[in-house]
């Protein structure tokens, strides 16, 4: 790849961003604030504010207009103490030319059908609003012609009414020109506080929001959730025929001298702030100029309105009381619902369930590309739900429209993936073989090992200006073979281990001594480096800018401070002992004391080496925690009580903290998996609520396979993509690792569907990351411009980490929904349920109505039977392999059910550090589970969703 800054394809807002990303520095900002610069000075009021404010009550907000624009100054939800879902609070230094605010509306117009566009946007000259009489259920309405330039053939009216219970923006368009108007793109701008910057940790999770799509089209939604994840949270629905058929970013271009332009927002863009987006009713205009080429969501459409004809479109604004009652919310307000089952990514081989709610029936049903998903009917349930049988047909994204009697169009993305066993063998083949490099010459010594790989180019990445990229470290370069290592952790194969003890001996143990000694090797910031004096002209490719921070000398990439690349090695020595340990034969470079021994060194250098970054919970860290568990089982008292105190003195810290979570940036999603871990472990449960309820903040469900589980990440491409900007990724690594503690939840609380949906979504999200060749991507460009997977591997390895250590078969009751299988498919007979484990590992079986959790250390699911009246579950285990001679299954219950006995094998078998060893044979091992009577067995409390 060339150098972003002096690539033709990257767009000026991509350079502005990393320059000003670069300046900053951000990886040194420290995330006990938002904003380490001294406060300014208040701002002075713009002439937005020259007529002052109105203050306006509604049934579920208290609403504030600047009456020059009647645009929203603050919009304060009842009943939770002055949070405002707007950034009230920046209003003066928004009140100026060309910042956008809640109201505000953006037009792409023609009068010639073969003309050019012509860009209106309320938002770009300020002039007050002519206020017009109101009557009714209505509380404020305008003519909004002065704000427009002279010639705009179009009269605007808007009006804050009441709609029933619930607050409503309205707009009426009407055409006052001789000529028809095409109206190819209408846009209204979504404006809530996500702006992070110049606030505490602490302050922004209390005073801040995000919002997330649900792009689909009559039936979209956008839901805005506050950053602790405490309800109300706010759900803006279409008010008459205004469909969201597509999400437009608002940039932060300006023009030369500074000036605002069309269709972008002044506020600075970059790690603290994401930027805006809005609701687009009409995108045909943009689909055919900067979006052309890239898929969207939903086709593009455009209306063309007659002379004197007039067309209204409008918003409503919902409350739904917490974040997981946003879905009754929206059918309590009668709106369309779907509810996919297991989700929206869709193996090959599992039979999905797709649940829809409406007050009309069904008219058909499409799919786009035909043939790409068969559906059929099903039977409805009896709360209303119509239910609808699915199966994966064609590889890659699919739409799903529903189309109901009255007209009423619903869309649905979805995701076909190869079965999840195969997609996971390609993985491991590509990166073993692809991504295998070999080059015994090379000066940086990074052969053998699995390196960055570059899916567009087709080629490995073996220089990058971002140094650490080629360099095997950082998220970005330790991605790769992190991956494999996770890989061979669930699907151990023969040969591509033998390469992997090739990379631990020669690249991540270290051959070379350096000054640091062999040890912190491993955990170096990058192995590549920016040295030019040691090598001669020309080493070092012209197609990078090699003149940013970005690329360290030598002295800068040895160095061994920071925490967060120490899991990466830790997990990798951690899987090379299970597998060591759990078969025969597999592992023969070393025995598993050395690979544990390794994996404990490595946590303990951390604590001693990377000491200030500690502080904040590492992604990955949950690997600790599987270290200590295994250094107990081996019996190792001293190093186990060595870390376990270490882990301790972190929990402690974070225990006394408001928000106990954090990273190197300023405001992250990652160290909520490692803090929910080890606070929950030494019982400090109201910081592991409030983790899991930050999680669930930013963390959505939606009727989309790249929303639904996507942990919100928006800067990781500045720092490991080949397409480098400030962008909400879909299924970054955030997806895989913030799944990790809303599953270990939800196995405690299986009575909450809610944490197992979001769960699941953020641990089969990493699958789609994985192309037909088996490349794994970073994660995919939301952007409607672009809409495909990044080119680069990039830090894709936490991200299958997380994956690794959550996939699983879910089977559980819904009241509403019935019998649900998650990773598997159910059948049922008379009272017994049978479930087919089908998940990449087939490992882990969770039964809910039991709270019981099977685990097996070595071997294989079959199948699982069991009787919910009787409590007896028989299980079955695929034949023995060539290294793989017995199974080991753990057998734990970490919900306590009413009326449900503790699980024990009706067969006495050894346990081996406390797993019953069970032989397997050529044929299948069937083994029968009875609960024991139950003894003051009392349902969990539930999970409190604020």
């Amino acid at each position: 790849m060339r150098h972003f800054l002096s690539r033709q394809d990257i767009s000026p807002a991509a350079r502005s961003a990393f320059r000003m990303f670069t300046a900053a520095c951000c990886l040194a900002v420290a995330s006990s604030a938002l904003a380490q610069s001294q406060a300014a000075p208040p701002a002075k009021p713009g002439p937005m504010l020259r007529q002052g404010i109105e203050h306006l009550e509604t049934p579920g907000f208290r609403l504030d207009l600047t009456r020059s624009s009647q645009t929203v100054a603050a919009l304060d939800p009842e009943g939770a103490h002055g949070f405002d879902f707007t950034p009230g609070d920046r209003l003066a230094e928004r009140s100026t030319d060309g910042y956008y605010h809640l109201g505000d509306i953006d037009l792409r117009l023609r009068t010639d059908a073969a003309g050019p566009w012509q860009d209106y946007s309320s938002a770009l000259h300020r002039q007050p609003v002519k206020p017009l009489p109101v009557q009714g259920d209505e509380l404020a309405s305008a003519d909004l012609t002065a704000t427009f330039p002279a010639g705009m053939p179009l009269r605007i009216v808007r009006t804050w009414r009441i709609d029933g219970e619930n607050l409503a923006l309205h707009f009426t368009l009407t055409n006052t020109s001789a000529k028809p108007v095409t109206i190819g793109a209408l846009g209204i701008p979504l404006i809530f506080n996500n702006i992070l910057a110049g606030r505490t940790l602490a302050q922004a999770s209390v005073q801040c929001s995000f919002d997330d799509p649900y792009i689909g089209e009559d039936a979209g939604y956008v839901q805005v959730t506050r950053l602790n994840g405490h309800g109300p949270a706010l759900v803006v629905v279409p008010e008459g025929h205004t469909p969201l058929e597509a999400w437009r970013p608002i940039l932060n271009h300006h023009g030369p001298n500074g000036e605002p332009l069309i269709f972008n927002d002044p506020t600075p863009r970059g790690i603290t702030f994401e930027g805006f987006y809005e609701w687009m009713v009409y995108s045909r205009a943009y689909q055919q100029g900067a979006w052309k080429g890239a898929n969207p969501w939903n086709p593009g459409t455009s209306v063309t309105l007659k002379p004197g004809e007039s067309r209204s479109f409008g918003l409503k604004f919902l409350l739904s009381p917490s974040i997981p009652q946003v879905q009754q919310t929206l059918v309590d307000h009668f709106r369309p619902v779907a509810a996919g089952f297991p989700g929206y990514v869709l193996p090959q081989d599992i039979h999905a369930q797709l649940f829809l709610h409406y007050h009309e029936p069904v008219r058909s049903i499409t799919v786009e590309p035909a043939g790409a998903i068969t559906i059929t009917a099903g039977k409805s349930t009896s709360t209303g739900w119509l239910r609808y049988n699915l199966q994966g047909r064609k590889w890659g994204r699919a739409r799903v429209a529903v189309t109901y009697d009255d007209g009423t169009v619903q869309s649905i993305g979805y995701f076909v993936i190869k079965p999840e066993q195969q997609a996971v063998a390609d993985m491991g083949h590509f990166l073993t073989t692809k991504q295998w490099f070999v080059d015994p010459s090379d000066p940086f010594h990074r052969s053998p090992s699995v390196i960055t790989y570059d899916g567009q180019a087709n080629r490995q990445v073996t220089q990058e200006g971002r140094v650490w990229i080629a360099g095997l470290s950082d998220e970005a370069g330790a991605g790769s073979w992190l991956a494999a290592a996770m890989k061979e952790f669930g699907q151990p194969d023969k040969q591509e281990i033998a390469k992997y003890e090739q990379f631990v001996d020669h690249v991540l143990w270290g051959s070379i001594q350096y000054s640091s000694g062999p040890l912190k090797y491993g955990v170096r910031k990058s192995v590549f480096y920016y040295q030019p004096s040691q090598f001669p002209a020309g080493f070092y490719s012209d197609q990078y800018n090699w003149k940013t921070w970005t690329s360290w000398n030598r002295k800068q990439s040895e160095a061994v401070d920071r925490s967060f690349n120490y899991p990466h090695v830790a997990a990798a020595y951690w899987v090379m002992y299970r597998l060591a340990r759990d078969h025969q034969g597999l592992v023969t470079a070393h025995d598993w004391q050395w690979y544990l021994g390794h994996a404990y060194q490595t946590t303990m250098a951390m604590m001693k080496f990377a000491p200030y970054y500690t502080q904040f919970g590492q992604m990955e860290g949950d690997i600790f925690l599987r270290i200590l568990n295994d250094l107990q089982r081996e019996g190792w008292t001293q190093q186990a009580g060595t870390l376990k105190d270490a882990m301790y003195q972190r929990a402690l810290v974070w225990d006394h903290k408001a928000y106990p979570f954090g990273s190197e940036m300023p405001w992250d999603s990652t160290g909520q998996e490692e803090v929910y871990a080890w606070t929950h472990y030494f019982g400090f449960e109201d910081k592991a609520q409030v983790t899991l309820d930050a999680i669930l903040g930013y963390d959505p469900s939606i009727p989309s396979w790249g929303y639904n589980g996507s942990a919100r990440r928006y800067w990781d491409f500045l720092f490991a993509g080949k397409i480098p900007r400030i962008e909400r990724q879909l299924h970054h690594y955030g997806s895989g690792i913030n799944a990790i503690p809303l599953l270990a939840a939800y196995r405690e609380h299986p009575q909450d569907l809610y944490l197992l949906r979001v769960g699941y979504g953020g641990t089969m999200g990493p699958l789609t990351n994985i192309d037909q060749r088996g490349f794994a991507s970073e994660a995919f460009h939301s952007f409607p411009s672009t809409m495909k997977f990044d080119a680069y591997s990039g830090d894709y390895g936490p991200n299958f980490f997380g994956f690794a250590l959550d996939t699983a078969t879910y089977v559980t009751h819904s009241s509403t929904f019935g019998w649900l299988s998650f990773g598997g498919n159910l059948t049922q007979h008379a009272q017994q349920i049978s479930v087919k484990p089908l998940d990449a590992f087939r490992r882990r079986v969770y039964l809910a109505p039991f709270g019981l959790w099977l685990t097996l250390d070595a071997g294989k699911f079959q199948q699982i039977r069991f009787d919910p009246q009787s409590q007896t579950v028989q299980i079955e285990l695929s034949p023995a392999s060539a290294y793989t001679k017995q199974a080991l299954l753990r057998v734990e219950q970490p919900a306590s059910i009413a009326g449900v006995g503790r699980f024990h094998p009706d067969t006495h078998f050894e346990l081996i550090r406390g797993a019953y060893a069970v032989p397997l044979h050529a044929g299948l091992t069937q083994i029968t589970l009875q609960a024991m009577p139950a003894q003051k067995h009392s349902q969990p409390a539930s999970i409190s969703h604020p």
